[in-house]
């Protein structure tokens, strides 16, 4: 139910989240605690019962370490990429990392991308 609420909000919401856990991640580690999780989704207007937040949790916390980061929240959410998604990263990345390190230095990518 909490996956097709987030997918009719879109995009937007998942970037606002994003942006918005970034924010509150004091640290800067990418962890989010069960308390900061529940207040983000209040933010945004997702609150839940508190039970369904409980088995909410328990899937994004898999590891029982009390503490979720954002990209297992949007995998938990969002699942997979499909092949043409994949295909597609695989292309973009091959194109930035042209010295075929597998690694790509932000200068690598401002040679390649213009925000404007």
């Amino acid at each position: 139910m909490f996956r097709e609420t987030l997918r009719k909000r879109g995009v937007r919401v998942i970037t606002g989240l994003g942006k918005y856990f970034r924010q509150i991640d004091k640290n800067g580690n990418g962890f989010l605690s069960q308390a900061a999780l529940k207040e983000a989704l209040k933010v945004f207007h997702l609150e839940m019962p508190e039970a369904d937040f409980e088995s909410l949790w328990l899937i994004l916390d898999d590891s029982k370490s009390d503490k979720v980061d954002y990209g297992e929240f949007t995998h938990a959410i969002f699942g997979e990429m499909n092949e043409y998604r994949k295909a597609f990263v695989r292309k973009a990345y091959m194109k930035l990392d042209f010295n075929k390190t597998g690694s790509v230095p932000m200068v690598d990518v401002r040679k390649c991308y213009c925000a404007k």
